[in-house]
């Protein structure tokens, strides 16, 4: 314990405290602990409402559901009963009130009307959307900041009214707004600060919830488009086929008439004929009885009919061609219109398509031979009657060569028919239902695995954990509530792991490679956990494992050690060996704890502890990782109100001629003056900005530095440091140069230093950035040269001017390495010369890396040995090689 310093009040004689000033300073103190109490307690609850926006966007709720659940959420961190989102189009000057609960306003929100701006010309909440900044106080205060007249038509006036825009990439894309009716003063600057955070965070709930919806519904297009094709390919093949069987059915149907022993034999194999030329699976024949008063179908297929019994001469579209004595090729347009004008009258189901030609004998019409087709899919053409007259005439021929021979058979033949029609009726209808009854039980188990497992590893997913976490903390309260005195009930775990350097396998050789890698990581933790255990992916790169009712912790651990060891074996991934490494978080069950979510995200929070002892290693979460959280959270808010201060500061660090160790140019290097840390370097937060994503306000501060810099004069140029983060974005180039326009700074003094992850990222885009800002000035440096594994096959396209040797390289000209740094260094070198650019050597220290890279052909560089970064820059030399 430190001294404090302080004088002993006792040694000059003076008495002991006053007992009043004693208990007034207990109670300043006390008053300070209940307000970090106070202040960890909002934390906490900010931190679990966090939570549950992430869960609700990654859930199966449809979008009014998932709003009202969100809306719950807000109204447990403030008085939010009366609550609306509302989504902005600027582009369009339009909005939507995606949800509006008000217990006084009636107004009842449509989510998919679109309201135009110009219908809302005096509203608060189109005002808001304009001015793009949050806003609060009463109506009356709000239309005053604002510029808004009152309007009665846009609901009543609240006592206290609080609105925060919603912003995607910088624009404003929506907002949230609270009032109270009632109750004056209810919000301060603690809720506004609080809901433009959350406001943030609902807003990526809803790209994500509104994405997946988005997925789904191409899915479902996908799928219907690719059915249809497959239908209309099947139909080209059939026609296909028909054509190369046509003439060989003709020779057939004359032999038939011949060869047939039987009439019933011969109808059978016309119609199986006629079904190879054209669609004949509803097919039949109909002969005029000896009196002509009736109609019998001595032959009949029909997927719907089942069987056409004998009935007297009535207005069909059979007795329609015997009367008629002409072919009728009738759609059901046709066949309307025919009914309409009483020409004649259907029977039985309504066909789409209907083709009948008939039957003569002695030039006298006796039957009609019919097929039909009940989908719009398929039709008959000329081409197809043409057809079915022909075999008509030679089935005549077969009629009179054999109808006298069967008749004394047909009353038999007849019954027959009726009974296999109906057998084949119920066999089909049977059959057809037990295939249902299957495909429909597949369909059910295969949705409940889907939604349950992980599509790639086939391992459960985030969804069954939970399930599986939650009974277990149900089993586990159990057990701990019926323990007998001294008693040490099982308990259980989970170990939350993550890949280590997983981006640089999918950056390096692509992401089917990563799937590869991720598929071989679950089949060797599943190999090595316990037959009990849950092994889940939880998606990317990370996996969860439940140990259930195990004795304490050094089970988990000793778990965990395995796995580390199994994981660590090589493997042979797209051609590479590859030498996998994770690292674990264990998170052991305290009553505590009452859902999966929370055990997860302490397991999570162990697993980032031990990523930064250095990963491939394991962590047991504690007190001092909550701590820590919160700790996080605290820096975040930090970052944030930085970002507003403008608290970021540039430091430059020259860039010297080797030669004569004049200065040609600085690097821009940022940091960070912390009220209560003093100054930060970049290592100390851009990890954090880079997770929640605040890292690219903090840029575009720096670059309004550099610039304002670069506009006041002077010589040499300054080089900023672009994250591949910006690359993915359109309007970058533009953004800079407007930049560099408004300040009026020349643009050739201007360098951006990129890695090559931001070229590999998106090869196109990066391209065109590359290529806008060189016409306008702007050069690029690749930074880090050297460490990547593909940029080489890509540098020749790039218009890069400088190359930037790793320091790693460079530290090695003066260490045990010294042979391999310098066949790497002269390899950059050759390549250098090749491309007709220069490099620069980063990070120079000693004076033997200096001569050594002189000797090897590097003119510039930069490092401690040639200039510490610092607030001023050093005076810098005329001439710059790289203009």
């Amino acid at each position: 314990m430190q001294e404090t310093g302080g004088q002993d009040t006792s040694a000059d004689g003076a008495g002991p405290p006053d007992d009043a000033s004693g208990r007034g300073a207990l109670a300043d103190e006390l008053r300070r602990a209940r307000a970090r109490v106070e202040s960890l307690e909002k934390s906490e609850r900010l931190q679990q409402a966090l939570y549950e926006i992430a869960d609700l966007a990654g859930s199966d709720l449809e979008m009014a559901d998932m709003l009202a659940r969100i809306h719950g959420v807000v109204g447990g961190l403030m008085y939010a009963e009366n609550f609306y989102i509302v989504l902005f189009d600027a582009a369009r000057d339009s909005l939507r009130f995606l949800y509006f609960a008000d217990r006084i306003d009636t107004f009842k929100a449509d989510p998919e009307r679109e309201i135009l701006g110009s219908e809302m010309s005096t509203s608060l909440t189109r005002a808001l959307l304009h001015h793009g900044e949050p806003v609060r106080g009463s109506s009356d205060e709000v239309r005053a900041q604002l510029g808004v007249g009152y309007d009665e038509a846009h609901g009543p006036d609240s006592q206290d009214w609080l609105g925060v825009p919603m912003r995607r990439d910088g624009q404003v894309c929506g907002a949230i707004v609270v009032q109270s009716y009632d109750r004056p003063h209810s919000y301060g600057d603690e809720e506004r600060a609080l809901l433009v955070f959350v406001a943030q965070h609902i807003l990526t709930a809803l790209d994500r919830h509104q994405a997946r919806e988005e997925l789904e519904r191409r899915v479902r297009e996908r799928t219907h488009a690719l059915q249809l094709s497959n239908r209309d390919l099947q139909a080209e093949i059939v026609e296909r086929q028909r054509a190369e069987r046509l003439q060989r059915a003709l020779f057939r149907i004359a032999e038939l008439s011949i060869t047939s022993d039987t009439l019933e034999r011969f109808y059978a194999q016309v119609h199986d004929v006629v079904g190879e030329l054209l669609y004949a699976r509803n097919f039949y024949i109909a002969l005029l009885s000896d009196d002509g008063e009736r109609l019998e179908f001595p032959y009949s297929i029909d997927e719907r009919d089942f069987a056409r019994v004998s009935r007297r001469l009535g207005g069909g579209m059979t007795e329609y061609v015997i009367h008629t004595g002409t072919a009728l090729l009738a759609d059901r347009h046709l066949i309307a219109q025919l009914e309409a004008q009483g020409q004649l009258r259907s029977h039985g189901s309504l066909s789409q398509c209907w083709l009948g030609v008939p039957l003569y004998r002695d030039d006298a019409v006796v039957g009609v031979i019919a097929v039909q087709s009940y989908s719009a899919a398929i039709t008959f053409t000329p081409r197809d009657q043409d057809l079915l007259t022909f075999v008509a005439h030679h089935i005549s021929i077969g009629l009179a060569r054999k109808q006298g021979q069967d008749r004394l058979v047909a009353a038999h033949a007849e019954l027959e028919q009726r009974v296999e029609a109906r057998t084949r009726e119920l066999a089909m209808a049977n059959a057809e239902l037990m295939e249902q009854i299957g495909e429909r039980v597949r369909a059910e188990q295969q949705l409940t695995h889907q939604a349950r497992h992980d599509a790639l590893t086939g391992l459960p997913n985030r969804h069954q954990l939970l399930d599986r976490l939650a009974a277990a903390i149900t089993r586990a309260r159990g057990d701990w509530n019926h323990r007998d005195l001294g008693e040490r009930p099982p308990t259980f775990a989970v170990l939350f792991l993550d890949l280590d350097r997983f981006k640089l396998i999918n950056d390096s050789v692509g992401h089917s490679a990563g799937d590869e890698l991720l598929v071989e990581a679950g089949r060797r933790i599943v190999a090595t956990a316990r037959a009990g255990d849950t092994v889940a992916r939880l998606g990317g790169d990370e996996f969860a494992i439940l140990l259930e009712r195990i004795d304490g912790v050094h089970v988990a651990e000793g778990l965990a050690q395995r796995l580390l060891q199994a994981l660590g074996q090589p493997c042979w991934i797209a051609g590479r060996e590859v030498f996998p490494s994770a690292s674990l978080g264990i998170a052991l069950w305290h009553p505590r704890y009452d859902s999966g979510a929370e055990l997860l995200r302490d397991a999570d929070a162990a697993m980032y502890r031990a990523k930064a002892a250095g990963r491939d290693r394991w962590a047991v979460f504690d007190e001092d990782m909550r701590e820590q959280a919160m700790r996080i959270l605290d820096l975040e808010a930090d970052l944030r109100r930085a970002i507003n201060g403008d608290n970021f500061i540039a430091h430059y660090q020259p860039i010297v001629r080797l030669a004569d160790r004049a200065v040609i140019g600085h690097e821009a290097l940022l940091r960070w003056r912390h009220p209560t840390r003093g100054l930060l370097l970049p290592g100390d937060f851009i990890g954090l900005g880079e997770d929640n994503g605040l890292i690219e306000e903090v840029d575009w501060l720096m670059y309004g530095q550099v610039i304002a810099q670069l506009a006041r004069g002077g010589e040499g140029y300054i080089s900023v440091n672009v994250s591949p983060r910006h690359f993915r974005t359109v309007d970058f180039a533009d953004r800079l140069m407007r930049m560099i326009d408004s300040a009026g700074a020349d643009p050739r003094r201007l360098r951006i230093e990129i890695t090559e992850v931001a070229l590999l990222d998106d090869v196109s885009r990066a391209l065109h950035t590359l290529r806008t800002l060189r016409n306008h000035g702007v050069l690029a440096q690749l930074d880090d040269f050297g460490t990547g594994y593909s940029a080489l096959s890509y540098l020749h396209r790039f218009p890069i001017e400088c190359l930037k040797i790793d320091r790693s390289f460079v530290a090695g000209l003066s260490s045990g390495t010294e042979n391999e740094s310098v066949a790497v260094v002269r390899a950059i070198q050759a390549l250098a010369g090749t491309l007709g650019i220069h490099t620069i050597g980063e990070g120079i220290e000693t004076e033997q890396q200096l001569a050594v890279l002189s000797d090897l052909g590097c003119e510039h560089g930069q490092g401690y040995l040639l200039g510490r970064p610092a607030g001023r820059m050093r005076g810098t030399a005329v001439d710059d090689p790289a203009g």
